[in-house]
């Protein structure tokens, strides 16, 4: 049982890929919960759809490179959640429909330019479904960087963001900078984005930002605790999904996200005061 254990940390590219997934677990732990709380997920969903465009152009220009892909990404992300988020604010339309419109033309333009390329389908697929087992020690550095500099804002923040998160109007009350904290919340929120990308991939990143949150929704009302429960979640998913890669031969990140998703049912099932089956039984005890 230990060697089947440890055989596929044997290898160096299994050792980045865990501490990748791990990193990218915690920081998305992290920043999920607000998106969880504030009913973010369109909107973390068309964020990590837009950022394909500058991904694609950033790989015809460094001629294949993946090493450069990360600042494009990151650059895109930053550029693409101010642009919708000044869009949702300014416009006629309502949001959902604003971002909607944004998500679609930014994917297809993506699409447009990765397809331009003769090999085209296999590194579609590392774009869009993640390719954690090829993250270089290069690209787990920046990971690791990004990642202390998100948790660090969430932590320097924490008090703002709740306020403006929870209640808008104390906000206003107080006089914070609501639509700089907003912007600050989405600029943190897109470099988590760019950071998961090798790991994920576009297509799965919305899920590492919103399962494992939404799985430790269900388990806790308090944000700390629901942010390190999420966190352990995310990991979790990760390490078993690495696993589920190497011996059943699955496509990493689907495999990550497919751990999740089974954790959210069997919790969404099972939690306390909030589970599927405790609403039951509580109904049932009502009626009788």
């Amino acid at each position: 049982m230990l060697e089947w254990l440890l055989e596929p940390f044997s290898y160096a590219f299994m050792q980045r890929g865990l501490a990748a997934v791990v990193l990218v677990g915690m920081v998305c732990a992290v920043v999920g919960a607000y998106v969880v709380l504030r009913g973010m997920a369109f909107f973390g969903d068309a964020l990590a759809h837009t950022i394909l465009p500058g991904v694609a152009v950033g790989y015809l220009v460094s001629s294949g490179a993946r090493e450069p892909l990360f600042w494009w990404a990151l650059g895109t992300a930053v550029v693409a959640a101010l642009g919708i988020g000044a869009i949702s604010k300014n416009t006629a339309i309502k949001e959902d429909t604003a971002i909607g419109v944004v998500f679609a033309g930014m994917f297809a333009l993506g699409i447009a330019i990765i397809s331009t390329v003769r090999s085209y389908a296999v590194d579609l697929t590392h774009f869009l479904f993640g390719d954690v087992l090829g993250v270089s020690p290069h690209s787990l550095a920046l990971i690791a960087i990004f990642s202390l500099i998100v948790v660090a804002g969430i932590g320097l923040l924490y008090k703002e963001f709740l306020i403006v998160s929870f209640d808008p109007v104390l906000a206003l009350t107080l006089r914070l900078p609501v639509s700089l904290l907003n912007n600050v919340l989405l600029t943190l929120m897109a470099i988590t984005i760019a950071i998961s990308l090798q790991t994920v991939g576009v297509a799965l990143m919305v899920a590492m930002l919103v399962t494992p949150a939404a799985t430790a929704y269900l388990l806790t009302p308090r944000l700390p605790v629901m942010m390190g429960l999420s966190a352990v979640f995310a990991s979790f998913s990760g390490v078993v999904g690495l696993y589920l890669s190497y011996y059943a031969g699955i496509a990493s990140g689907a495999a990550i996200v497919l751990v999740a998703t089974i954790l959210f049912a069997v919790v969404y099932l099972l939690a306390p005061q909030r589970g599927a089956l405790w609403a039951l039984l509580q109904r049932r005890q009502r009626t009788n």
